[in-house]
C-alpha cells in the first residue's frame, strides 16, 4: 500500500471501479510499475492509485494498484488489472489543484463509454458500467496554472483490464432505444449484454437468443443478430411499420447460459413508431426528396462530400438531432493551417453518423447547392430547408444516399448500417440458424407474459 504524505509536483489522481478505495500521494518509486528515468528528478510527476472493487458497499478482493509516471513528455503506463467482478461505473479524479480537461474511456474495439467532467473539472463519471472481462484505454489531459504565461497540460495514457465474472455470475440485458418514445421506422433494437458470450459457444448463444423476446403491433418479420460477444441488434425484414408497438423483454432470468452464467432480471422495453419518412439524396442530381408514408413532400437542393471526402453511400439512421454544433477539420484529421481546415458553427445539424456525418444548413455553399459537390463529407443545403428536415425528422427516420462515389456505410460501429447487409447475411447472424421469427410471437420456448 502507497503510505500517505504530501502530494509533490502534479499530485495523485485515481481510477476506480464500483466503491472507491483511495490511496494519496507519496508511493515510493521502487514500488511503482513505472518509475522516472535519471535526469527526470525534478520533472512534474502525477501518481495514479487505482483499486478494483465489485458493486458498490462490497469490500476490494484486492490491494490498490499504484502508479508513478513521471517526465515532461506525456505519460503511459503499463497494462494493469482491476478486479472488477461486477459491472460498474469508473471514476478518474484529481486529488490535488488542476482540471480534467479531456478525458476519453475506450474498449479493445474503439467504442466509447461516455461519460461527464463534474463542473470544477476534478472528476470524470462514466454514464455506463464496464463490462467484466474487458480491456480498456483511457487517455486523461490534466490542466493547471502554470509558472509561464499560460496553463501547463500533462496527458497520460492508461490501459487496464477487468476480471472475468465468477462462477453464478447472473447474465442481465439492458434493451434499447430510451424506452416510451416514438422513433422512426429504421430503428433498430439493440440488447446490451451484462456478460460476453462468444461466438465459440453457440449453444450460450442460442440460450440468450430464445429468450430475447421481439413482438410487434402489426406482426412483421424479423430476427436477432449477434453485434459482438455483448451486442445484438434486432429488425424486421423490411422496415417497421408506421405507427408500429413493439414491446421487447428477456427471459433470461433463471436460465442457465453456461455453467458459470446465470439469466438474471432485466428490465422490458416498449416503445412506438411513427410515420415512416425518407430522405433520400441521389447524388447524381444533387437532389434530396422526402418521402412521407410513400408521398413525396420535399425535395431539396444539396451539396455532398467532394473527392477526398465522399459521403457514404447506402442507408443510415438518425442518431440524434443539434441545433448547433461546432466542426472542426482536425476532428476529421484535417490539420489547422492547411487550405481544407475548417472551424465553423452550424445549424439544424441532424447526425447519420457517430463518426461526424450530419444534414446540416451550409449557408456558405449556397450557389454549389443542386451543382457540385463542396462539402467535407456531410450533406449540405439552405438554412431554410435544413431547419425544416431538423423538424420534420425523428431519431429512426431513414436517410439514404444512391448514385454517390463514397465507400458504403458499414453495418455496424458507426451509427446504425443495419439495413446495408441483405436479409439472407442478417439471419446468419443469427445463433438459431437462418430461419426468421415473426415479431409478434416468442423469439423462443420460453413465453412470459408482457
Amino acid at each position: 500500500m502507497p503510505s500517505r504524505g504530501k502530494t509533490q509536483g502534479w499530485g495523485a489522481l485515481f481510477l476506480a471501479i464500483g466503491a472507491v478505495l483511495v490511496t494519496t500521494a507519496g508511493q515510493h518509486p521502487a514500488k511503482a510499475t513505472r518509475t522516472s528515468r535519471a535526469g527526470d528528478a525534478s520533472a512534474p510527476s502525477m501518481i495514479v492509485s487505482v483499486s478494483g472493487c465489485g458493486a458498490a458497499g462490497r469490500l476490494c478482493r484486492s490491494a490498490p494498484h499504484a502508479l508513478l509516471l513521471s517526465g515532461r513528455k506525456d505519460l503511459t503506463a503499463e497494462p494493469f488489472a482491476l478486479d472488477a467482478r461486477t459491472p460498474a461505473p469508473i471514476a478518474v479524479a484529481l486529488k490535488t489543484p488542476g482540471r480534467l480537461t479531456d478525458v476519453t474511456l475506450a474498449d479493445e474495439r474503439g467504442r466509447h463509454v461516455a461519460g461527464r467532467v463534474s463542473a470544477d473539472g476534478a472528476r470524470w463519471t462514466s454514464e455506463a458500467a464496464l463490462l467484466p472481462g474487458g480491456r480498456y484505454t483511457a487517455r486523461l489531459t490534466v490542466e493547471r496554472a502554470g509558472t509561464g504565461s499560460g496553463p501547463e497540460r500533462r496527458s497520460a495514457r492508461l490501459e487496464f483490464r477487468t476480471g472475468k465474472a465468477p462462477a453464478g455470475e447472473r447474465l442481465g440485458v439492458t434493451f434499447g432505444p430510451a424506452p416510451g418514445r416514438t422513433y422512426g421506422v429504421g430503428q433498430p433494437i439493440t440488447a446490451e449484454l451484462s456478460h460476453p458470450v462468444e461466438a465459440e459457444d453457440p449453444e450460450a448463444r442460442r440460450a440468450v437468443e430464445r429468450a430475447l423476446d421481439v413482438r410487434s403491433e402489426p406482426h412483421v418479420e424479423g430476427a436477432w443478430h449477434w453485434v459482438g460477444p455483448t451486442t445484438l441488434h434486432y429488425r424486421p425484414r423490411a422496415y417497421w411499420p408506421a405507427h408500429a408497438t413493439v414491446r421487447v423483454r428477456s427471459g433470461l432470468d433463471g436460465v442457465r447460459v453456461t455453467e458459470r452464467l446465470h439469466g438474471g432480471p432485466s428490465a422490458p422495453l416498449t416503445l412506438m413508431t411513427g410515420d415512416r419518412i425518407e430522405a433520400v439524396t441521389d447524388v447524381a442530381t444533387l437532389r434530396m426528396t422526402v418521402k412521407r408514408n410513400g408521398r413525396v413532400v420535399r425535395t431539396i437542393p444539396v451539396t455532398t462530400g467532394k473527392a477526398g471526402y465522399r459521403t457514404r453511400v447506402g442507408v443510415k439512421v438518425v442518431l440524434g438531432k443539434e441545433p448547433t454544433v461546432r466542426m472542426r477539420g482536425d476532428s476529421i484529421g484535417i490539420a489547422r493551417g492547411s487550405r481544407d481546415f475548417y472551424d465553423l458553427k452550424v445549424r439544424w445539424a441532424t447526425r447519420v453518423t457517430w463518426s461526424g456525418e450530419y444534414l446540416h444548413a451550409a449557408p456558405w455553399s449556397t450557389d454549389a447547392q443542386g451543382r457540385e459537390n463542396v462539402s467535407h463529407g456531410c450533406t449540405g443545403m439552405s438554412t431554410e430547408d435544413a431547419a425544416w428536415l431538423f423538424r420534420t425528422l425523428r431519431e429512426g427516420d431513414l436517410v439514404e444516399v444512391v448514385n454517390g462515389y463514397g465507400k458504403r456505410m458499414t453495418p455496424f460501429g458507426n451509427g446504425y448500417g443495419d439495413w446495408n447487409l441483405s436479409w439472407d447475411a442478417w439471419r446468419r447472424g443469427s445463433a438459431l440458424g437462418p430461419a426468421a421469427t415473426p415479431a409478434g410471437r416468442p423469439s423462443g420456448g420460453l413465453r412470459p407474459a408482457l
